[in-house]
C-alpha cells in the first residue's frame, strides 16, 4: 500500500512539469489565418510535433505540423518532406515567435493532409 501511495505522490508532483512540457495552442493567433507557399528548406519528423523550415518569397518560417503518427496515418510521409519539396502551408502565427506558425494543414505534391 504504501509503494501505490508513494507512486501516486510522484505522478501527482510530476503532472505540472509534463503539462508545461507541451505548449498550448493559445500562443497561436486563430484570428491571423496564413496560407504560405515556398521551398522546404529542413524538416524534422519528431515527437512531440514535426517541423519544416519554409522559405518563403519575403520570408522563412518554422511550421510547427502534427505528430509522425498522425501524419504517417493521413499519409504525409517523411520522404513528402524531403528539402527543396515545394509545400503550401495553412495555420496562424505564433504571437511571440514572428517566424513561427502552426501548421493546420499541409499541401504537398497536390495532396493536402489536414493536420490537427
Amino acid at each position: 500500500m504504501m509503494n501505490r501511495r508513494r507512486m501516486l505522490a510522484a505522478v501527482v508532483a510530476a503532472a505540472p512539469a509534463l503539462a508545461l512540457a507541451h505548449h498550448g495552442w493559445s500562443e497561436y493567433d486563430s484570428n491571423q489565418p496564413l496560407k504560405l507557399t515556398g521551398t522546404i528548406e529542413e524538416s524534422g519528423y519528431e515527437h512531440p510535433h514535426g517541423h519544416i523550415k519554409l522559405k518563403t518569397p519575403t520570408k522563412t518560417w518554422i511550421a510547427v505540423l502534427a505528430p509522425p503518427s498522425r501524419m504517417e496515418n493521413r499519409g504525409l510521409t517523411q520522404a513528402m518532406l524531403k528539402v527543396g519539396t515545394t509545400a503550401t502551408v495553412e495555420g496562424y502565427p505564433n504571437r511571440n515567435k514572428p517566424e513561427e506558425m502552426r501548421a493546420e494543414r499541409i499541401t504537398v505534391a497536390d495532396k493536402t493532409t489536414e493536420l490537427r
